[in-house]
């Protein structure tokens, strides 16, 4: 299936401006998740069952193979995961105000490095409708695959209002999540990676977890896992910092990374703005997994993101202490289906977290 896709779907797609590819893309899984009884027959073909399933934040995935925010921003087909193959999904990035995001155009792709520049901005239809369609479509039963949500901020709201609109994205959003993403690492929403700072990002997470741990005291409930997405251009030292404060708060987990700033190799002299994803990611994303996996002995549950795209990328990723991994930019170059290849080659990998 990936062959056929890479060789006759893929060139269809990529003659058709990026983000109208992505939107048909979207569209037309939408359509197939309503198919539920294609989608489960898909499932039975595609979504590899680990021996074991892979237990991370008190979650058990049935593989470790995950979809990245940012493919399905508004919560329109994440009910396709499974028959696509993965293990589990991360919607959004949703904000708690609807916003268009960027200017376009706003995605670019680079066939020649496997790679896409995108400056989407945070587009999403905002917590309160996603929070609407998700009732709509789940109701109070689980996704059949763990679905994350994935919350940033506002784009008109000030730093120093951040955390009462996270909090309201959250208190919308998390009845309908097996686990929460905090997204501070985005580099294309002006200001946002300032939350990483210590100061702002103990505020941030304090009051996040305790609001979290309330509504579970008041329902009688476990806390709803939270994780935060960092960005791949941190020192060490602030690593460090934030890895603190994680600890104080007692975050469930950590992604690793977003897209990065920087431009590597061949993107050196490249002066299009915007984060990189893909290959040219991958090494530094594994340099942070490596180090926070060894900073944290092992203790914290990494999600590897960055350059995934085969069973090499996937393993090193693993090898190097994430116990999940999620793809976005592997799936634009090789298919929906990508998942089934790489649950296959990780499938003796993981270990156990709690």
């Amino acid at each position: 299936m990936g062959f056929y896709y890479e060789k006759v779907i893929r060139p269809i797609l990529f003659r058709t401006d990026p983000e109208k590819a992505h939107d048909l893309g979207v569209t037309a899984l939408d359509y197939l998740g309503k198919l539920s009884l294609l989608c489960r027959w898909l499932e039975s073909c595609n979504l590899v069952r680990s021996d074991k399933p892979v237990e991370a934040f008190g979650i058990q995935f049935p593989n470790a193979v995950g979809l990245a925010a940012g493919m399905d921003k508004n919560g329109r087909f994440y009910r396709t995961a499974p028959a696509l193959g993965f293990g589990h999904v991360e919607i959004g990035t949703i904000t708690r105000l609807q916003q268009p995001g960027n200017e376009r155009p706003r995605i670019f792709r680079f066939p020649d490095n496997a790679a896409i520049i995108n400056r989407m901005g945070f587009n999403n239809e905002g917590a309160e409708a996603v929070a609407k369609r998700l009732k709509s479509t789940l109701g109070k039963k689980k996704s059949r695959v763990p679905l994350g949500i994935n919350i940033g901020k506002s784009k008109v709201v000030p730093l120093d209002q951040a955390v009462e609109d996270y909090l309201g994205s959250f208190n919308l959003l998390v009845d309908y999540a097996d686990y929460i993403t905090l997204n501070v690492s985005s580099p294309n929403t002006q200001g946002l990676r300032e939350l990483q700072q210590k100061s702002n990002l103990d505020t941030l997470l304090g009051e996040l977890a305790g609001t979290n741990r309330g509504r579970s005291r008041k329902l009688g409930i476990k806390p709803t896992p939270l994780l935060l997405k960092i960005a791949p251009d941190l020192t060490y030292r602030e690593i460090d910092s934030i890895l603190e404060c994680i600890d104080r708060w007692k975050l469930d987990g950590i992604i690793a990374t977003n897209t990065t700033i920087t431009r590597p190799g061949s993107f050196a002299n490249l002066k299009e703005p915007g984060g990189l994803s893909g290959p040219p990611l991958h090494h530094r994303a594994v340099e942070i997994v490596n180090y926070i996996s060894r900073r944290t002995e092992g203790k914290l549950p990494i999600i590897g993101v960055g350059g995934i795209h085969d069973a090499a990328t996937a393993g090193a990723m693993m090898d190097n202490g994430a116990c999940l991994v999620q793809v976005y930019t592997g799936m634009i170059y090789h298919g929906p289906f990508i998942a089934k290849d790489l649950a296959k080659a990780t499938g003796s990998r993981y270990s156990s977290w709690f």
